[in-house]
């Protein structure tokens, strides 16, 4: 994909300074239990600062009004007989007091 902004533009109007901080995008790597270092960091600000300008793109488009009538082309619910409890749990690998057992999460 290329760019087709003007790059001048973008340093005029932020004023050199990053879209995107080290903060930031340590606070990412952390949600995403990622260790990146100084290099991957500077990178990943970079990417990140030009998805934003994407998103900044989306903002300018112009909403279109709808004209045409919304359908809902779902079905009507249907009440219909389950499982019973024994049946449910027929099949399951562990059982305790009538629920599925299942592997302890940490």
């Amino acid at each position: 994909m290329t760019d087709t902004s003007d790059p001048d533009a973008d340093d005029a109007a932020t004023g050199d300074a990053p879209a995107v901080d080290a903060a930031e995008v340590d606070h990412v790597a952390e949600l995403a239990r990622v260790r990146l270092d100084d290099a991957e960091r500077e990178a990943f600000a970079d990417q990140f600062a030009e998805i934003l300008e994407y998103f900044e793109a989306l903002d300018e488009v112009p909403a279109l009004d709808r004209e045409e009538e919304l359908v809902n082309v779902m079905r009507a619910d249907e009440v219909e007989e389950g499982l019973t409890q024994a049946e449910a749990l027929a099949n399951a690998a562990e059982t305790e007091d009538g629920f599925f057992m299942g592997p302890k999460v940490s």
